[in-house]
Order: C-alpha cells, then structure tokens, then sequence
C-alpha cells in the first residue's frame, strides 16, 4: 500500500495528525460514517497538509483506537488497525474501516447516539431521512417494500395492466399484484403499489417540467416559454416527462441517396434511460422534493433527490463499469418486467451509447453525470445546438444591422428573437448543402409552413444573419449557402 494513495483527503479517506485521547469524537465519527457508507481509511500521522509527521508511540496509539472504537460505536463495525513505517523511519497507523451491514452505526456519547455519513471529506450527522434510509439497510428492508398507509381496494390501476398487456403481450393477473410486490402476503398495498397507482396518493411523487427561454434560469422579457407540474403514478409520470421533451425539442433530417437520416436534439433512449433512473431510483424518504426536468437551448438536465445509492460519486466512477445497486428493488423489479429498463445496471451505458451513434456526435457532445449525497444530475447536451446561431435578445455580432437601421425594421427583429424562428433558422441550415440550390417549395415542405411565412424566415436568413444567398429572380428564385 502506498501511503501518497491515502493521504489525499474525500470520501473514503481521512487523516488526523494525532490521536486525540480526550476529544474521540474528532475521529471516531469518522469510523460511524464510513461503516453507515462504502468503507474507508483513517489515518494517523498526517498533517492537514499532508506533511507525513508520525506518531510518537503508535503501539500504545493502536490500542486505544481499539478500545475507544468498542466502547464509542454501536454496533462495533468491522475494521482493520495497520502500522506504516515511512522511509524515514516514521510510524503511522492506518485504520481501515468496512461497510456495515448493521446500519446505522452510531457514536456513542455518554447514551447519547448520533450516525455520522460522509458528506464530500466531512463526517456530518445523519439527517431525518438519511437515518431511515440506513435504518431500511442495516434490517435488509427497502422503502417500495414497505406496508403503505393507504388502502389496496381504494386504488386502480388499469395504466400498469395496459402498460404490461402492451409490452408483453400477457394479461395483468389478479395474483401478480402480489407477485410483483404492489400488496404483501396480507394483501397490504406497499409503497411500491402506492407509487404505481393510477393516482398515486404519494404527494411528493411529482415531476416538473419547464422549458426555459436562453441557457440559464436568469430572468428576462420571458423566463419560461414552457412549464407542466405532473402527479400521479410513476408510469403516466414517465410517459408525461417523455412527451414534454419531445414536444419542446425538434428532429432534423437530411436526405440522403437512399432516404433520409433524422437528427433529434436529444437521443430519444437517452432521455428514456435517464428520466427512468430519475424516478426509480429517487430517494422517496426526501419529502418535500420531486423530480425536475429543465431544458434549455443547448441542454437539457434531469434532477432527482438522492445520489447514487451505495454513497459513491458518479463523476467519480466508470461509467461503463458501475454494477446495479438499487434504492427501491421491487419498482426497478417491475419496471424490468415493463421492458423500460433492466435489472444489470446498463443504464449509464445505454445513454453514453445512444449519444455515440448520433450523425452529429462528438466528444463535447457527452453526457455529464453528478452526484452527491443527497441528488442526482443528468445533463444532456443538444446535439443540433450551434452556439455560433444562438444570442440572446439585444446582442449585436459584427454583421449585424444597427437597431436605428430603417431597413432592419421591428418585425424582422422581432422574427429574429423568438425561440421558434431560431429552431426554424438551424432547420433550414443543417437541411442546406454547400454549393446546392433549392427552391421555395423545398423549405415551405421542410418547415411544413405556407409559402408566404417560409419567405418571412428566409429573408430573415438572406438581410438579417446573413447566412444564405438568392440567386436568380423573384418568380424562380433558388437559395443556397453562402
């Protein structure tokens, strides 16, 4: 083991210069938080500045730690006391600490119990919801597996049977509800069957959609120029988060020899994948918070509360290579059988994969993923977004006309700044090839517009961007890239 490997303080790691006999909470939370999480080290004889310093008698150090950690923690966790001696003949101790299976594990202070868990490279006190959810851990037990308050017999839910009928081609029997986990042996209605009801009763399963105007949430002449609140059981909330992105987004094609290739802005399966793994995997302990779904000119972002489930930082892991640890196993269980996922933690691969195989990919176009403790943040780059054709109301690039300019005139400014007739301008561009002509007929067909408003936007391309020519007179006129 290479002690430069350890010393780099975060989530699995963390340094003490000294043992502080009389303060063994200074470190001692740290061994609570790294049994209730994935493990970690603890090192003695390192400065906060990573100096290597040593101890002064690491023996009499290593049984204290032992004595301290039996008394202090409750439940005892596993864990593993080591010496390293440095070149300079420095001892340090390295107290490994495993993940616990018995959460939470708490810190003892005179019958005063409190769990710690690692938030970035601090120990911090579990909150209300990050203690139950260790409580469901540490008893094997999951929140969807949990008796609901609510009443089986008060519920419908004639969209999981059509859904299931419809990926399957099977009925939805009357035994499969206890199969599938939505009621218990005693035919108790879980949480699981509350979240899939037709109205779920679960307040906080909600999902909220806004379509911003520009590339942030700054406020302008109009904020959003599209917002939806859903409610309901989580399949019409999936499906309702699928149709907002698809109508506030837009496919290109571009004709090929033998037919043509569409372009989406977003890979439709990537956005599948990423709003499932949102709604699935969500934290349902976090009351008070919902899934959201923002999309902006050149992205979109999908949050849900709860990071990833085993403590661990997504940016910090390879994504290709991340095994399947899921928060609420009996919903992903059901939604595996709805064929919407599966159950070998392919996800991340699946919306990397789909990004990769569009005509328009290329590296800057990623996916980003991030995590912390408490929430999960997917971002999807568009992939027809041209930074160069975008510019918010009111900015001037070098070509463009004076705002005092008569011929400029109120309505083609106008025309400029909407979103749409923005949407409209990078149809026509991506359609166009260098050195082709086309004539009115094609783009009025493009755009699926009348022939008098398709001349509005071409001319707005021809005096106001400046991004194509007319050749030819009015009545045969023909238009291509300059």
């Amino acid at each position: 083991m290479n002690i430069t490997d350890l010393i780099g303080e975060s989530t699995e790691y963390d340094k003490k210069q000294a043992l502080e006999v009389r303060k063994p909470k200074s470190w001692c939370k740290s061994v609570s938080a790294f049994a209730n999480g994935i493990g970690g080290y603890l090192i003695f004889g390192v400065a906060d500045n990573n100096d290597i310093l040593g101890l002064e008698d690491a023996e009499r150090d290593a049984e204290i730690i032992s004595e301290q950690i039996k008394e202090r923690l409750n439940p005892i966790p596993n864990f593993n006391l080591k010496f390293y001696k440095t070149e300079d003949n420095k001892k340090l101790i390295i107290l490994e600490v495993y993940p616990g299976e018995q959460t939470p594990y708490y810190y003892d202070s005179d019958g005063s119990l409190t769990a710690f868990y690692r938030v970035g490279n601090q120990s911090v006190p579990a909150t209300p919801a990050k203690l139950i959810e260790l409580v469901l851990k540490g008893s094997a037990t999951s929140y969807d597996s949990l008796k609901s308050k609510y009443s089986f017999n008060n519920m419908s839910f004639t969209k999981l049977k059509s859904t299931y009928h419809q990926k399957t081609g099977n009925q939805f029997d009357e035994s499969d509800f206890e199969s599938f986990g939505i009621i218990d042996s005693e035919r108790n209605l879980t949480n699981a069957g509350a979240l899939l009801a037709d109205e779920s009763p679960i307040k906080h399963s909600r999902l909220f959609c806004t379509r911003w105007n520009g590339l942030d949430k700054a406020p302008g002449i109009v904020d959003a120029l599209d917002d939806k609140e859903y409610s309901g059981g989580l399949i019409n909330l999936l499906q309702d988060g699928t149709d907002f992105v698809i109508n506030n987004s837009k496919k290109i094609w571009k004709k090929t020899s033998d037919g043509r290739v569409e372009m989406p802005d977003y890979p439709e399966r990537a956005v599948l994948e990423g709003l499932v793994n949102a709604l699935i995997h969500r934290n349902y302990l976090e009351v008070g918070s919902e899934v959201h779904i923002d999309m902006f000119d050149d992205r979109l972002e999908i949050y849900s509360p709860g990071g990833m489930y085993d403590g661990t930082k997504v940016q910090e892991r390879d994504l290709l290579h991340v095994p399947s640890r899921r928060r609420n196993p009996i919903i992903a269980d059901i939604f595996n059988r709805l064929k919407f996922m599966d159950r070998r933690g392919s996800g991340f691969k699946k919306i990397l994969g789909d990004y990769r195989i569009h005509p328009l990919y290329n590296s800057s176009k990623d996916p980003m993923f991030n995590s912390d403790n408490d929430s999960f943040l997917l971002v999807l780059k568009n992939m027809n977004y041209d930074s160069s054709s975008y510019k918010k109301s009111g900015d001037k690039k070098s070509g463009d006309k004076k705002s005092g300019d008569k011929k400029s005139g109120d309505k083609k400014a106008a025309i400029k700044t909407t979103t749409k007739t923005l949407s409209q301008y990078e149809k026509i561009l991506n359609y166009m090839e260098k050195d082709k002509e086309y004539g009115i007929q094609e783009f009025c067909e493009l755009l699926q517009l009348k022939e008098s408003r398709t001349r509005e936007i071409l001319k707005g391309l021809l005096d106001y961007e400046n991004k194509i020519e007319a050749v030819g007179l009015k009545k045969n006129r023909k238009y291509r890239l300059l």
